[in-house]
């Protein structure tokens, strides 16, 4: 018998439970992000001195700007781990994009979106 060339479907859907829960906590972290963004809390600085309120006006720019940033990153890994979900259903998941040998069960544990083997990633890197 020749070397595995693709997941069985017990194991996708393994992945696939896996990536739902991941998908699941990106979305809520992400609308965490958004209401901190909008400043929802109500936390404001009506009731405070003008020059503190300048400098807190001036902090809360900076974190919404930050905010913004990792609200950004949280939706591209949203993304990354929906385009997994395709590779699941098109029963492509798993398989190195540049190698097209199958990606380590452990790698793709810890990275479940990962579309490369740990050695390719690695000279990437390089």
């Amino acid at each position: 018998m020749g070397e595995k060339t693709r997941y069985s479907d017990e194991e996708l859907q393994e992945f696939k439970e896996l990536i739902l829960a991941k998908l699941d906590k990106a979305n809520k972290d992400y609308e965490l992000l958004k209401s901190n963004i909008r400043n929802t809390d109500g936390n404001d600085v009506t009731d405070t001195s003008p020059t503190f309120k300048v400098l807190e006006e001036g902090a809360s720019t900076l974190g919404k700007e930050e905010a913004g940033q990792l609200a950004q990153r949280q939706m591209k890994f949203i993304q990354h781990l929906q385009a997994a979900l395709i590779r699941i259903e098109n029963k492509t998941y798993g398989i190195c994009r540049e190698t097209g040998k199958l990606i380590p069960k452990e790698r793709l544990r810890a990275v479940p979106h990962a579309t490369l083997g740990i050695d390719q990633k690695k000279d990437i890197k390089r």
